[in-house]
């Protein structure tokens, strides 16, 4: 049976370090400076794993020796079966992150592979507002704010790619404790306007989960 291990954005990692392999493997004709390529490579995607199986290790390390296009596909294909996908969420668990909101336009559920997810992300572009649902530390959060289009590339704070993006903005729930009653703080990103496209690009969730995290908590923060 295969036990899923490996998340969205590490499965995006892994293919990243197979294309500068396979460029290598293609490009460059000293076996040496291939072999050094080879060797970083194994280390990076190893290293993505530190509490690994030996099953598992055994499966990551089978690039070790993938040199033809076919095998290189092969190697990707084979990691496919193991990828833990974001837990799926359901409309209502949707409606109960976003109360204010009455009217919550809802992404549709049944086109979403939560295979190839890191978060889920839609927009209602009647409001100019962006919704974000991310399991963060075992639960399930949201994130709603404003959306200004960029009308431009720019790079994503998520994914680190050049895309089309939005300004997105969210209201931060914490405050100082001597604030005034209308006192609030905004957070600003750019972020990709296609979500599908960002979560097919993010490689690490560091960014993504500070970002949720200075929006969400309820401590003040200078």
């Amino acid at each position: 049976m295969n036990t899923p291990f490996i998340r969205n954005h590490q499965f995006n990692f892994i293919k990243k370090q197979i294309k500068t392999l396979q460029n290598a493997c293609t490009t460059v004709s000293d076996l040496k400076i291939v072999e050094s390529v080879r060797t970083g490579v194994l280390t990076a995607i190893t290293e993505l794993f530190p509490h690994a199986t030996e099953e598992q290790k055994q499966l990551l390390e089978q690039c070790a020796t993938t040199k033809t296009a076919v095998e290189f596909q092969q190697y990707i294909d084979s990691l496919v079966p193991y990828l833990e996908e974001f837990t799926p969420v359901t409309d209502q668990q949707l409606k109960k992150l976003f109360p204010k909101i009455k009217k919550l336009k809802l992404p549709d559920l049944n086109e979403v592979d939560y295979r190839y997810t890191t978060y889920l992300g839609w927009s209602d572009v009647a409001s100019s507002r962006r919704f974000l649902a991310y399991h963060l530390n075992g639960k399930l959060v949201g994130v709603e704010g404003r959306i200004t289009p960029a009308n431009k590339k720019t790079i994503c704070f998520v994914c680190n790619r050049l895309e089309e993006v939005a300004l997105f903005t969210a209201i931060t729930k914490s405050k100082p404790a001597n604030a005034s009653p209308d006192y609030y703080k905004a957070i600003g990103q750019y972020m990709c306007l296609n979500s599908a496209t960002c979560n097919g690009n993010v490689t690490d969730t560091g960014k993504l989960e500070k970002f949720i995290e200075d929006v969400t908590s309820t401590v003040y923060k200078n």
